[in-house]
């Protein structure tokens, strides 16, 4: 594990979308406290070592938090949600995140950004093209 990433959570995030890309860079200005360490979950040589399975195509479906202890993996809402209480400006909307109906729309608004960020951010040439969801 890098040093720079101890005691941090983890934000695993596809580093070739433009969408995702761009997030990342407004979450790090926004990080004033240092309680991230964000990494290109493509990079799979160097993904941290944890004590839960990251499954490779669900981490470029969806961002991924691994927490300090690396024992527990938060993916897309929920991973927000964990976000958001360690980003100062974020902070007063965390609790909002826990009222009823709130975690059930905010899944389902996060998976729709997440499954149209193709169409919603230009990406070139393919390159952040999602991997194929296997056919049950």
């Amino acid at each position: 594990m890098q040093d720079d990433a101890i005691g941090k959570g983890i934000v695993l995030f596809d580093g070739e979308c433009p969408l995702c890309q761009r997030s990342v860079r407004i979450l790090k200005r926004l990080d004033w406290l240092g309680k991230l360490h964000f990494q290109n979950a493509r990079d799979t040589e160097h993904l941290p070592a944890a004590s839960v399975t990251l499954d490779h195509a669900k981490m470029l479906e969806e961002m991924h938090l691994l927490t300090p202890s690396r024992d527990v993996a938060y993916a897309g809402f929920r991973a927000f949600r964990w976000i958001s209480w360690r980003i100062p400006v974020l902070m007063p909307f965390a609790p909002l995140m826990y009222l009823p109906g709130v975690p059930w729309l905010g899944n389902r608004v996060y998976l729709w950004v997440a499954s149209n960020r193709l169409k919603l951010v230009p990406c070139h040439d393919g390159v952040c093209e999602l991997p194929k969801k296997n056919s049950r």
